[in-house]
């Protein structure tokens, strides 16, 4: 019997109508060729417009940009990120943007994302992307990551004493250290010889710690504290 493969519900929140209509272009276009099987569920051109959307069709996935308004020096897709997670938004994010900059890439994965693509590599990128951030794993392009990494090094270092303090045990700091190579739970549980229901007990442990909600928010702080060295 053939497995059916499950449909990815897709929220597109982008300002830009015809850039929004280039991205179902190109989802059609996977649809047609690749395994992984896609269904906009809406829509989206304002951080109001997102929310509002999550909280009724909750997407699997949302494709953000992060210049939301007019005035493009507003970094108002952070504030996008800022309202997901106060509706303790249960999905994947995966940020598309213009925005080459150290500090915007680094915000926006400090804010919850799991993945960030510069717009003109999207044709290349976007799929792999997509099924990256879908099994629970980071996805940073080379280019981005040597952006993201040069961010993170300014702070390396410099917050040692509250890392001491954070008082994390020896098995989470191994946890922590699978966590950032991407590792899943079963992967974690397998390197350390525990349990999947040890790996969620510790990483929960470590998110209250780190005072964060999730495994993406809980890679960036560990790098940006030198808790675990990339």
């Amino acid at each position: 019997m053939t497995r059916k493969t499950p449909v990815i519900s897709i929220l597109l929140v982008d300002d830009e109508q015809r850039f929004r209509q280039g991205l179902r272009t190109l989802l059609d276009f996977y649809n047609d060729r690749g395994e992984l099987k896609f269904k906009i569920i809406g829509e989206a051109a304002t951080v109001e417009q997102m929310l509002s959307v999550t909280q009724k069709q909750q997407p699997t996935l949302i494709l953000l940009d992060l210049e939301l308004s007019e005035n493009k020096a507003e970094n108002n897709g952070i504030d996008a990120l800022l309202g997901l997670q106060e509706l303790s938004y249960p999905g994947k994010i995966l940020v598309l943007s213009s925005h080459q900059d150290d500090s915007w890439i680094f915000r926006a994965m400090q804010g919850g994302a799991m993945g960030y693509v510069f717009k003109d590599c999207l044709a290349a990128q976007l799929y792999n992307a997509i099924a990256t951030v879908i099994d629970d794993k980071i996805y940073l392009a080379p280019e981005v990551a040597t952006r993201f990494f040069r961010h993170f090094q300014f702070y390396a270092g410099h917050s040692l004493p509250l890392a001491k303090s954070l008082k994390l045990t020896e098995r989470e700091q191994e946890v922590l250290h699978w966590l950032v190579q991407g590792a899943s739970n079963d992967a974690i549980a397998k390197n350390l010889y525990i349990t999947v229901a040890t790996v969620k007990a510790h990483l929960s442990s470590i998110f209250t710690k780190l005072e964060v909600k999730n495994r993406t928010q809980a890679i960036v702080k560990a790098l940006r504290l030198g808790l675990i060295q990339a």
